[in-house]
């Protein structure tokens, strides 16, 4: 049980938490949401021992493990994947290490006898310590989010900052602690590993408390969602979903609460204006005073202004809006993909899934001509005109530049110029925020903006490379109400469940060795892929059957046709028996062709009896056949 005793904790004049009090069962399977800079993070770090308090305290058993996963891990090491992976397990990892560089030198011939002795030293710790057992096991973690087996022995140094936390997140597993504190743990994971993940931690035996802006996602692994809002913290039961309509019947509950109350104070003031200043009423007036003061005044939690922003529709564009014909990519003779071909049609909206390293992000600098293909062609259909939302807003947007400046760039009307304030608000751009630096915002506030400058475009065709990336579920919703209503046409990758079902109309998936286009979102792509699988696997069973019928029919035609022979050979064979064996009524007993004719009619006779076990062994075989 993790105890959290009347905690508070205060940044500034900003209070994180005001007096929490609560338990957390060790098998909880709990979300924590909040606004950005409500303390989520925070509190993460409070149970996990990285943050002091002002005031109150966190107490657990003590020998209860908890792992934390930070956001972002600086990972540095010159071990393998798998060696690194195993490096949680005490000694495992370094004795890995020291067994690949003793057989590097054994493999060279290079060994003396103290190095083979050295050895086997090693080969037998990491049998007491159930090496094998261990090594399949990080092999499963590491493979289900997304390394393939080939990778396991490649250095860590060379892998990118996503596949080195995912590498962290494998580690974290393998400690298999009591109870775990995820801080955004699918920052890094493609859909497929993010099903992968949703899976391991339904059947997990451990709890965890996670930070996500994945609504899909704690949809689906949480039971309890904790709410931190305006210094407390709140629980909920059940998923984001339930979180959602659990929430909403509260607030409507606690304003009608708001209204009687202000309602009931406005009632007494009233009362004590009128009264506070005659000296027969005034001892009376300051006892009602006293009396609000002692109030616990209902709170309510200040409303995020949203702007309603109507899209302008743009211009149409021709029935074809892009066709491509055998792209090839390949980076250092390294192939990306191979033989795409696909063809988007006007008012679609597309999205491309493939796991990573398969070339989604690629597919679209070569479609929008960054990258060059090696083979194939790109060819935008009639009025077509692209724009293209970059996966690293760092590339597109000006440090330098305020929100306003920065969008206004962007801008070559007075008709595109009237529509900026209000898409910045529809946006969360509010009041003073639109004159922040580009430099000072976080990521997701950039994506913001970079958004913000694509729409001002009015392209008929919207390229998006990730637009979800860094956004936090408001965000996302928000995000998701422009592009809805968006009148062009769509293509894009993203790796948010929720946002792919509520938007995409078509699916492509990306594979090395070609596409394959499916209608519907992704939900309905799943569903078409498992159905075509499975299709697939009734149509390998029938003709597997219709094979077996053949060949079952060919085998008893067969049968049937040697019993015939063998048939007819028992009946020629009864008649030669015969022939011979009336031919003793003319010969002498004892004479030379007396034996010859007895000779004879025993050969014959053998054949006959070996032609009728023959016959009845076929005609066994025929009956077991049918």
């Amino acid at each position: 049980m993790i105890q959290l005793d009347d905690i508070s904790l205060s940044f500034g004049n900003q209070v994180l938490f005001d007096n929490i009090s609560c338990s957390v069962k060790p098998d909880s399977k709990m979300g924590l949401v909040g606004r950005n800079g409500s303390g989520k993070t925070t509190l993460l770090k409070v149970i996990g021992g990285q943050q002091l308090l002002d005031s109150g305290q966190v107490r657990k058993p003590k020998a209860f493990n908890i792992a934390f996963m930070p956001q972002d891990v600086v990972l540095v090491s010159k071990k393998n994947i798998l060696q690194e992976s195993l490096s949680g397990y005490s000694k495992l990892g370094d004795l890995l290490e020291k067994m690949s560089q003793l057989e590097l030198v054994i493999s060279k011939e290079q060994a003396d006898q103290a190095m083979l002795e050295r050895y086997s030293v090693i080969h037998h710790q990491l049998y007491e310590m159930d090496y094998e057992k261990k090594r399949t096991e990080a092999e499963k973690i590491l493979i289900g989010l997304g390394f393939s087996q080939d990778q396991l022995n490649k250095p860590v140094e060379t892998l990118s900052v996503g596949w080195k936390m995912r590498l962290v997140l494998a580690k974290l597993l393998l400690q298999k602690a009591d109870f775990y504190l995820f801080d955004e743990p699918t920052n890094h994971l493609d859909l497929f590993a993010k099903d992968w993940f949703v899976e391991f931690l339904n059947n997990a035996p451990f709890g965890f408390m996670l930070v996500s802006h994945d609504q899909y996602f704690l949809d689906n692994v949480c039971r309890d969602i904790g709410e931190i809002s305006m210094g407390k913290l709140s629980f909920y039961t059940g998923g984001y979903d339930a979180y959602v309509r659990q929430k909403e019947a509260h607030e409507a509950l606690l304003e009608k609460k708001y209204a009687e109350q202000q309602k009931s104070i406005k009632k007494k003031m009233e009362t004590i204006d009128r009264f506070r200043y005659k000296a027969s009423k005034a001892k009376m007036a300051q006892s009602m005073i006293k009396s609000l003061e002692k109030i616990d005044k209902v709170k309510l939690e200040q409303q995020q202004k949203t702007i309603r922003f109507t899209l302008p529709k743009v211009k149409s564009s021709g029935k074809i809006v892009l066709l491509a014909k055998q792209l090839a990519f390949a980076f250092d003779k390294k192939k990306i993909f191979d033989r795409v071909n696909f063809e988007i049609l006007r008012g679609h909206k597309v999205a491309i899934v493939a796991p990573n390293g398969t070339g989604k992000s690629t597919l679209l600098n070569v479609i929008m001509e960054k990258y060059t293909s090696q083979s194939g062609s790109v060819d935008f259909g009639y009025h077509v005109n692209p724009v293209f939302f970059e996966q690293d807003q760092n590339k597109s947007l000006n440090p330098r530049n305020t929100i306003l400046q920065e969008v206004e760039s962007a801008c070559h009307t007075m008709q595109e110029r009237e529509q900026i304030r209000g898409l910045l608000g529809a946006f969360l751009f509010t009041g003073d925020d639109i004159k922040k630096k580009i430099s000072v915002l976080s990521g997701g506030e950039k994506n913001r903006v970079a958004m913000v400058k694509i729409l001002l475009k009015n392209g008929n065709f919207l390229i998006l490379d990730e637009p979800t990336n860094h956004l936090d579920i408001a965000s996302k919703d928000v995000l998701l109400g422009m592009l809805s209503q968006f009148s062009g046409t769509m293509l894009f990758v993203s790796h948010d469940r929720t946002f792919l079902n509520r938007l995409a109309t078509h699916i492509i998936e990306l594979t090395a060795h070609g596409a394959c286009q499916y209608t519907g979102n992704y939900d309905e792509y799943l569903y078409q892929k498992k159905h075509l699988a499975e299709s697939k696997n009734v149509c390998k069973q029938k003709e597997e059957q219709k094979g077996t019928k053949q060949k079952s029919v060919e085998n008893d035609y067969e049968l049937r046709k040697q019993i015939k022979q063998v048939e007819h050979k028992i009946s020629r064979l009864e008649k030669k028996v015969a022939q011979l064996s009336n031919r003793f009524v003319n010969l002498s007993y004892g004479t030379t062709e007396y034996e010859k004719a007895v000779k004879e009619v025993q050969e014959h006779e053998q054949e006959l009896k070996n032609q009728n076990e023959r016959w009845e062994l076929l005609v066994v075989e025929l009956d077991k056949a049918s």
